[in-house]
């Protein structure tokens, strides 16, 4: 068997190949192109004689190269950029560090350590594509929101009446439908119950436009400090500027929807995971995504529950013994997964009763959710493993249904 380790770089990548033994068979620098990957191929073509024969780590799960490593056959390990920070720092005490010996670093760490690494995973090419809308989609609403907070600090500073009336709603249609016409205090004051119904009318609303247009005209009407002319001018054009930047987010975050959409009911899990409660579409394919649907890479539910992150970790040394959650973990799995278990306390009465309990045992909102969200992991890798539609009665069996 052969061993290595490619360094990956904005244009071009390191290559270090080593045997059994740990010397160095070659080394290589191979462009990011389709010229490198030949390389790379004509390169390990000599030293082996099957794909089966070829182990790769690097620091990268996604990309073209790597496709084109995959769709080869070799076994590729994706190692964490932290564990490799850790196994230099193990083997090399200088601090010195480069692009060609982070190669042979990495091609050493799959020769010697692959054991307590998991390779890539053989995702179907429509998971794959689940992921990548799924965090675009994500990316785009976190983006979204930093242009409402934006929004808010403006408003709280020159535009009160406005903050007042629409609140933490700012990205919704018609707090935008509103502020385009009137982004300052003096506009506001200026507009009629009739204008403002054609704005709400023109953002999309058809019910209830009447009263929410009286309820609008009179919270802008409502007397409140402002700045000097000049000032909220200069606040009325950043305000236009935003909304109309809100306004387009909106836009791509609902076509990022709909594409997610199609793609996730697409999938032949789908019909599984939207069986839990609160995991509606958005969220069972950020977590369809996140998760991966190759069915051999999680041995159990604890295994899925580590990759999570939910599941606690355990600081023992003499008598200290002190269980920790976790903090290195898939961010945007996360995410999905606390969303998850917070909408699941009305829509699952066993998930309710669950949470209700922690908080007698004086656990925080925080860590009851959490648990949560483990238990959930834990049920959906069961429904998964067994190709079966959630029930309630055998997802969350009572102390009474255990003891008959």
């Amino acid at each position: 068997m052969i061993f290595v380790g490619i360094d990956w770089a904005e244009v071009h990548h390191d290559v270090c190949v080593l045997n059994e033994q740990g010397e160095v068979l070659a080394r290589r620098r191979i462009g990011d192109d389709l010229a490198g990957l030949r390389t790379c191929h004509e390169l390990l073509g000599d030293l082996a004689e099957e794909p089966a024969d070829v182990v790769i780590g690097l620091e990268k799960d996604r990309g073209l190269i790597v496709a084109g490593l995959v769709a080869a056959g070799f076994t590729i390990y994706a190692i964490n950029p932290l564990a490799s920070s850790r196994y230099r720092s193990r083997h090399h005490t200088s601090g010195s560090k480069s692009d060609p010996g982070d190669a042979k670093m990495l091609a050493d760490l799959v020769r010697t350590d692959r054991h307590n690494h998991r390779p890539i995973a053989g995702d179907s090419s429509l998971a794959e594509a689940l992921k990548l809308l799924a965090r675009a989609h994500q990316s785009a609403v976190w983006a979204r929101q930093r242009q409402v907070n934006a929004l808010r600090n403006s408003l709280k500073d020159y535009y009160p009446g406005a903050l007042d009336m629409f609140g933490t709603l700012l990205f919704k249609p018609d707090a935008l439908s509103v502020l385009g016409i009137a982004p300052t205090p003096t506009l506001g004051r200026r507009l009629t119950k009739l204008k403002i119904e054609r704005a709400l009318t023109r953002g999309g609303r058809q019910r209830n436009v009447e009263r929410r247009a009286q309820e609008i005209l009179v919270a802008l009407r409502v007397e409140q400090m402002t700045q000097p002319e000049v000032v909220e001018n200069a606040y009325g054009r950043i305000t236009s500027s935003q909304v109309r930047t809100i306004q387009l987010m909106n836009d791509e975050i609902n076509d990022l929807e709909q594409a997610l959409t199609e793609h996730f009911e697409q999938h032949p899990s789908a019909a599984i995971i939207s069986s839990l409660p609160g995991i509606g579409t958005i969220l069972g394919a950020r977590v369809l995504g996140e998760f991966g649907d190759d069915p051999t890479r999680y041995c159990n539910a604890k295994s899925r529950r580590n990759y999570a992150g939910t599941s606690p970790i355990t600081k023992a040394s003499g008598k200290s013994k002190v269980v920790l959650a976790r903090h290195s973990r898939n961010r945007r799995l996360a995410s999905a997964l606390d969303q998850w278990a917070f909408c699941s306390l009305s829509g699952s009465p066993g998930a309710r009763r669950y949470y209700d309990e922690l908080r007698a045992r004086d656990k925080s909102h925080r860590q009851a959710v959490r648990q949560v969200a483990n238990r959930w992991v834990g049920i959906l890798h069961g429904c998964l493993e067994h190709g079966v539609i959630y029930e309630e009665s055998v997802a969350w069996k009572t102390n009474l249904d255990l003891a008959a």
